[in-house]
């Protein structure tokens, strides 16, 4: 029976963002589907010590392999597909191959990261694309791009949007109050960013755009630093909005739930984004969104959010304030968001990434 390997390194992240999220995720879900395929979960040497914390009790279809050249060179005998779940080609070449590709911004976004990063993982996004007889991407819009800008050929393309997590429990009304006085003070509004702090965020506009409003509305951003990160700090005690800003740097899972739950509003304005993941959080926890009408954040946020130009700091302002305080317009994103959230599930994006692979087997 053929054998399907899975690059699962990522899933022990020490902050772990949306490519570690998907890894796991998809992993599990792919362990709850009726298949008679067996797979391999793949660890690089610095992960493999931290394999037994995964898929606990063991399910016997899925096995365990160390993924390291030179050491594991017979691996390619022992699957026939591998899939790559970070854009980063097998350093192994096996009979069929599979990478999922959540963004091409390393090729299109000069302004992103770093000339070194750019070229470094240019070549490892090109030489995956080129070896992969399915190209899985999680939008419309990444699938253009990696057409557009690395030549894929459609037919290889597959979309397969990622999920989200219903919440497994709520807070009280009192208790979300009690936390957003906590972090922003009594009577203000507690606007929401989630991310890395870096370009492709577009923080400095967020936070033009919070000039913009009333003293009363505050900013808590929850990510580390990233590039272009210094220039956030620096707009911030330049622009002494030290009273209004509030930096939590990266915040595990359990707090991120609760700021979800006490914030007023989302605000995720980015100028590029291959899905959204912090947008369909939010709306699962029935809080509204502000977001950019530009890359795939339209395709995953429907009518479920509030769009602006991304680099236009007043309409992003408007945009905030109407979510806010447009009480109408909030119980309809509360609504629309709760829908929109609950069609994106991990057994759907498990499902299509199996029909993917045989395809592949198919052939």
């Amino acid at each position: 029976m053929p054998t399907i390997a899975l690059d699962a390194s990522y899933i022990f992240d020490t902050n772990p963002t949306g490519i570690a999220t998907y890894s796991r995720r998809l992993i599990e879900w792919l362990a709850r589907l009726e298949t008679s395929r067996d797979f391999l979960l793949c660890y690089r040497l610095s992960r493999f010590g931290k394999r037994r914390e995964f898929l606990r009790p063991p399910d016997p279809r899925f096995s365990v392999r160390l993924f390291q050249p030179p050491l594991t060179f017979w691996l390619p005998w022992q699957a026939e597909i591998f899939h790559s779940l970070a854009q980063r080609p097998a350093p192994f070449r096996f009979k069929h191959e599979v990478v999922t590709i959540h963004d091409v911004f390393p090729i299109t976004g000069p302004d992103y990261s770093t000339p070194g990063f750019q070229r470094k993982f240019s070549r490892l996004l090109r030489e995956s694309l080129a070896r992969a007889g399915r190209v899985l991407v999680l939008s419309e819009y990444t699938a253009g791009q990696v057409r557009k800008h690395c030549g894929v050929e459609r037919d290889r393309i597959r979309v397969v949007p990622g999920g989200v997590d219903p919440p497994a429990a709520k807070l009280p009304p009192d208790v979300c109050l009690r936390e957003r006085e906590r972090l922003v003070g009594k009577g203000n509004e507690l606007l929401l960013t989630v991310g890395v702090l870096d370009n492709r965020k577009n923080l400095l506009n967020s936070l033009r755009a919070l000039q913009l409003l009333p003293q009363r509305y505050r900013l808590v951003l929850a990510g580390g630093n990233g590039y272009g990160s210094e220039a956030v700090h620096e707009f911030i005690l330049k622009e002494r909005l030290g009273s209004r800003v509030q930096w939590l740097g990266y915040v595990p899972r359990a707090v991120l739930t609760n700021l979800y739950q006490a914030a007023s509003a989302l605000m995720f304005p980015s100028l590029e984004e291959g899905f959204g993941f912090p947008m369909l959080e939010a709306m699962s926890y029935g809080l509204p969104v502000v977001t950019s009408r530009t890359s795939a954040l339209p395709e995953v946020g429907g009518d479920a959010a509030l769009y602006a130009d991304p680099r236009d700091p007043a309409g992003i302002a408007a945009q905030a304030a109407s979510a806010v305080e447009d009480a109408e317009m909030r119980r309809v994103l509360i609504q629309r968001g709760l829908i929109r959230a609950s069609q994106f599930t991990w057994k759907r994006t498990a499902e299509l990434t199996l029909k993917a692979y045989e395809e592949l087997l198919a052939r």
